[in-house]
């Protein structure tokens, strides 16, 4: 079987946006790309559109939406984020649409990145069975259409100046990857950032789930394709 090479993506910017669901969406992969990035001296901005309060099975979102925020943020904080934002939208149930577009259209225009960070927007993980969820797909196809509302100044207006700036828009873990970034040296940083979800991982019931067997399983077999030990995988779109 013939394994594709990976290109190691562009490192010349300075900011960042990363817009995704759920906490824990950046955890289960991109967090260790986003260490190495914060360590190289880059800003990096979390904008989470739910608090995740309908995630656990056994706490009611009232209780679990607070619970969730506070572990994005020590996450957040492992990785080198200091700023998370989290938008209210409607955990489980997000709608891919013109209100979700004008939503995350505001938050690029007032943070104004050079890369947007999301996640697979692709209708699996591997391409083939294992399906995604309605909230990452729809999430993903927002935020790739929000940056170019964002840079067009007659759509949503409202929302504060146009940013056209954003030059590349990076989905995690699609599986139409053809970039990486090398999280050789972060890789424990990543590990660490996705059990800080602590109440959500044990809230899945999964007892022989091995946060860090998981993550390196992933990026060894990414790194082999980049020609690193461990690594990241993203699709890249210019907007």
């Amino acid at each position: 079987m013939t394994v594709t090479p990976l290109e190691p993506l562009a490192e010349d910017w300075q900011k960042a946006l990363a817009v995704v669901a759920h906490p824990d969406d950046l955890e289960f992969g991109a967090a260790a790309a986003i260490a190495r990035w914060t360590g190289q001296g880059k800003e990096i901005v979390y904008c989470l559109l739910t608090s995740g309060e309908a995630g656990i099975d056994g706490l009611a979102p009232a209780e679990c939406g607070p619970l969730r925020e506070a572990e994005q943020i020590e996450s957040a904080r492992i990785v080198g984020v200091s700023q998370v934002e989290f938008l209210g939208q409607p955990d489980g149930t997000i709608e891919y649409g013109v209100a979700l577009r004008q939503v995350i259209a505001e938050v690029i225009r007032r943070h104004q990145p050079e890369i947007v960070i999301t996640n697979n927007f692709r209708d699996t993980w591997d391409g083939d069975v294992l399906l995604n969820q309605a909230d990452h797909i729809n999430t993903g196809r927002a935020t790739l259409d929000a940056t170019r509302d964002a840079a067009n100044r007659w759509i949503f207006a409202e929302t504060g100046e146009r940013w056209n700036g954003v030059r590349e828009v990076w989905a995690a873990g699609s599986p139409n990857s053809k970039h990486a970034a090398d999280t050789t040296d972060t890789f424990a940083q990543g590990v660490a950032s996705l059990k800080a979800h602590d109440a959500y991982i044990r809230g899945l019931n999964w007892p022989d789930f091995d946060p860090e067997e998981f993550l390196e399983g992933l990026a060894r077999a990414t790194g082999t394709r980049l020609g690193t030990k461990l690594a990241a995988p993203f699709e890249v779109f210019t907007p």
